[in-house]
């Protein structure tokens, strides 16, 4: 059985063609600059192909079609026929309070989908519309939609209100909502079949460009870092996570800015970006701290700061920590990172293997040193096999 995996954004498209059966990776790629000049990028493994394309896309429906053209192509195509597509599964980034887990999408599925762009403007809308042309492109497929904020719909109402008038919740639905949920379901659920515990207690860390930290208790979200955006929280590669909401009305009275300019400054000028200056990309800001940049080491001791402090409040939430993981693009590939997180919490049990975590090792490694109190693991994420799972359990 073979899953179409999409997840359709404001200007590109990325996508896996899976076995669901073998959970093998057929084909995937991307499509980038849709609507401007257009690029695709085409791997299939197996055969040792890389293809970098480019071509005109001027809409999505443009940029879908020539991926199930490519899939079928008959010198570097995975199947021979549209027909071998059992399903389609779509990354959707809100689902709101509407969904608590993956669904299979009708008429119903897809107008909340559209409701919920009001909460996610930059994202939904793409959602929508891949899911569309899909059913235009193949009309007698099933769609499934997989949700960024499923996972911690599970989080109890002390943990998700904030503290404003009720009201903002009842009829505005103002609350925290979390992102990264499919990640962070994949990633825990990897860390409790290690743990083999029937009653676990697990942080995971998705740290990349876009960051957060989720508690995970038996399997279920307690509390995560992002909450009505996926602004709030960590500090981030162009976000500036957790700060006093009164100094942003302070920013914007006195650089006269307008609500859209502040949310532009706060989402893609602040983070890494904002206090290093010259990137948002943590591998330039590491190389320039080693040189002794000291916009850079401050930039990075504030991020390893926000880090351990979510770390050490989700503990005390949780009531104990069996295990700390850590996935994404800092999370798996910059052990100075995982060291410095790691560092000092000794009291609570972590004792962090250095000469492991400093070897590039692929897949899955427990870092923690024997006499660890709480596991450290570096974990891949498989956000789109947790799509293709979900797809096929559906479909």
């Amino acid at each position: 059985m073979k899953i179409l995996v999409l997840n359709s954004g404001s200007s590109s498209l990325k996508y896996k063609v899976i076995d669901i059966i073998s959970e093998y990776v057929l084909a995937e790629g991307l499509c980038e600059r849709i609507g401007l000049d257009g690029r695709i990028i085409y791997k299939v493994e197996s055969k040792n192909i890389k293809e970098n394309i480019e071509v005109e896309l001027p809409t999505h429906k443009e940029a879908i079609e020539l991926v199930l053209e490519k899939i079928q192509n008959i010198d570097n195509g995975v199947i021979k026929s549209i027909e071998e597509i059992n399903a389609i599964g779509h990354r959707v980034a809100h689902g709101g309070e509407y969904f608590d887990d993956s669904v299979v999408v009708n008429d119903d599925v897809l107008q909340k989908i559209r409701e919920l762009s009001e909460l996610a403007p930059l994202h939904n809308p793409a959602n929508v519309l891949g899911i569309e042309i899909c059913k235009e492109l193949m009309p007698d497929k099933t769609n499934v939609a997989v949700f960024d904020t499923a996972f911690h719909q599970s989080m109890p109402d002390y943990s998700y209100m904030y503290a404003l008038p009720i009201e903002d919740y009842e009829e505005l639905k103002v609350r925290k909502y979390g992102f990264h949920g499919t990640s962070h379901k994949y990633v825990s659920n990897i860390a409790n079949e290690y743990l083999n515990k029937e009653n676990s207690k697990i942080i995971v860390c998705h740290l990349g460009n876009g960051s957060s930290i989720t508690s995970v208790k038996n399997g279920q979200s307690i509390d995560t870092s992002m909450g009505f955006t996926p602004l709030q929280g960590l500090m981030m590669g162009t976000r500036c996570g957790d700060i006093d909401p009164a100094s942003v009305l302070y920013i914007m009275d006195k650089r006269n800015l307008t609500s859209n300019e502040m949310n532009t400054r706060m989402n893609k000028e602040s983070g890494i970006l904002g206090v290093f200056g010259d990137s948002s990309d943590c591998r330039d800001l590491q190389e320039e701290m080693n040189k002794g940049n000291k916009r850079a080491r401050l930039a990075f001791d504030m991020l390893i700061f926000k880090i351990k402090k979510y770390i050490g409040a989700y503990a005390a939430s949780l009531g104990g920590v069996d295990a700390i993981c850590f996935t994404g693009g800092i999370g798996e590939n910059s052990s100075v990172v995982r060291e410095r997180v790691c560092k000092d919490l000794e009291f609570m049990g972590v004792k962090l293997n250095i000469q492991k975590n400093s070897e590039r090792q692929d897949g899955i490694v427990e870092l923690s040193s024997e006499e660890s109190k709480v596991k450290v693991f570096k974990i891949p994420t498989n956000e789109e096999l947790v799509i293709a799972r979900d797809t096929y359990r559906l479909v």
